[in-house]
């Protein structure tokens, strides 16, 4: 399973900010969209993530408040990304190794979407489920022996 086939699944809603936006306006876009991310955007290119840990982080050094700071102050300007050809078990070794839970999907320059921990966890266990279901039923049709075995004498 490739990048490309959690994309499909997922859809193509897509929430991007630019570095300049208030970081109070982009915690009440992903509080109203339920997302735990969001794709900073500079130029038409990807300058850096938003991300929960960010706001977290703000939210400890300030006493609770996100104070009137933009996204440029606090983004991961190195977000880690990946392609659409990207292979999902890459992906899921990525994720754990940086200790990341979204990534930008890009083809050349262009984004194509985010993938989440959640979308590849969730991409897996169906996968999963097809494949358990496939071998249930080839098990389930396996076709009938032409002689019935013998039984053996009993010692």
């Amino acid at each position: 399973m490739r990048v490309s086939d959690i994309l499909k699944l997922k859809g193509n809603t897509l929430f991007t900010v630019t570095p300049d936006t208030p970081l109070n306006e982009a915690v009440t876009t992903m509080a109203e969209h339920d997302i735990g991310s969001l794709v900073v955007m500079e130029y038409g290119d990807l300058v850096g993530m938003l991300t929960f840990r960010e706001i977290i982080m703000v939210l400890s050094r300030n006493g609770g408040s996100v104070g009137g700071s933009t996204i440029r102050k606090v983004m991961d300007d190195h977000p880690l990304t990946c392609t659409p050809e990207t292979d999902v078990n890459e992906v899921r070794r990525m994720m754990l190794e940086h200790h990341v839970r979204y990534l930008p999907v890009m083809e050349s320059r262009k984004l194509m979407g985010v993938i989440s921990f959640y979308d590849v966890a969730k991409a897996v266990v169906e996968e999963q489920g097809f494949e358990n279901r496939m071998l249930k039923a080839y098990i389930r049709d396996w076709p009938a022996e032409d002689e019935p075995q013998q039984e053996q004498p009993a010692r």
